[in-house]
């Protein structure tokens, strides 16, 4: 090997590594993959369905109802719907939603979804707090969601859910 050959390797290299580099950026930062785990999300989501997710997004503005959201609780993490933002007063009466005593449509739910009645009062506030969402899984009768663990914290929304990339069995 002569010196011009050590400085094209060199250079083949150098791009090489910068691109892995800008790769591995993007995926620990930016984007993410993550596989639904359980039926919480069917009929939108089944066991198996791998998700890119958009970690960045939540840099720039705030999670908004009814984007579907990965979020991190007890060590694991969930991919749930954002029913109540902050300042919110959420309830279920008679398998309806209402937020701030409006009735809200649930056009995303699957035909004959039950949701029992609830409140966010059963959590012994009148609204959810600020920078707390409300989540829940869209299969409401098998779903581990805030029902269960209360509220998440905006630092526990880990990303978005942007699409479906595949499904995994």
């Amino acid at each position: 090997m002569d010196l011009r050959d050590i400085k094209e390797f060199i250079k083949d290299s150098l791009g090489i590594i910068i691109i892995v580099l800008i790769v591995l950026f993007l995926f620990i930062f930016v984007i993410g993959l993550q596989q639904v785990i359980g039926p919480s999300m069917q009929p939108n989501y089944n066991e198996g369905d791998v998700l890119m997710i958009n970690k960045f997004i939540y840099n720039f503005r705030k999670p908004k109802r009814g984007e579907v959201v990965v979020v991190s609780q007890s060590e694991k993490y969930m991919i749930k719907r954002i029913i109540g933002l902050p300042g919110d007063k959420v309830e279920f009466k008679d398998n309806k939603l209402y937020i701030n005593d409006q009735e809200y449509d649930e056009s995303y739910l699957g035909e004959g979804t039950i949701t029992d009645d609830f409140s966010i009062t059963g959590f012994g506030v009148d609204k959810i707090p600020d920078n707390e969402y409300l989540v829940l899984g869209d299969n409401r009768s098998n779903s581990l969601d805030s029902r269960n663990y209360g509220f998440v914290e905006k630092k526990n929304i880990i990303g978005k859910v942007w699409f479906k990339i595949f499904h995994f069995k």
